[in-house]
């Protein structure tokens, strides 16, 4: 299960997209982002179209999943060779972090990324997972087992 910890992330996650074009590495700008559970496992996909895949940097450190990713301007040559018609698109340092739940294993995540979407699957941990338990019946149940 992803924890969340802090209400007022949301709020500012808006805010940085609605009024910065992107981070940097001290201060990165957030990146959208889905969740849920599929089966055993839970899956994430962040958006970062026009990212390098060798630019995406992922790391679990305890229960926290950290994804960073840097885009750059795809120009080249000098700024006085450059006449900017328009210029729209976010260049820069991209993060997340995200609280895992006791019940994932950490030690078993792979992350692909395709069409400038990067996705994360997290397998629910064994000793989460559901499982059945027999019930003994009669005398049985009080019974002193032999050899245990």
């Amino acid at each position: 299960m992803l924890l969340r910890t802090d209400p007022f992330r949301a709020l500012d996650r808006l805010a940085a997209q609605a009024f910065e074009s992107g981070g940097t590495w001290s201060r990165p700008a957030a990146m959208p982002m889905d969740a849920w559970r599929h089966g055993d496992e839970f899956v994430v996909e962040f958006d970062l179209p026009g990212i390098d895949p060798d630019a995406v940097e992922l790391s679990v450190e305890r229960s926290t999943l950290t994804v960073k990713a840097e885009r750059r301007p795809t120009h080249t040559g000098t700024t006085d060779q450059v006449e900017w018609v328009a210029s729209e698109r976010a260049y820069g340092v991209f993060a997340r972090q995200l609280l895992l739940g006791d019940n994932l294993d950490t030690s078993a995540i792979h992350a692909s990324y395709d069409a400038g979407v990067l996705r994360i699957r997290i397998p629910v941990a064994e000793a989460a997972k559901p499982r059945t338990i027999t019930v003994e019946s009669g005398h049985d149940a009080d019974r002193p087992r032999i050899g245990t």
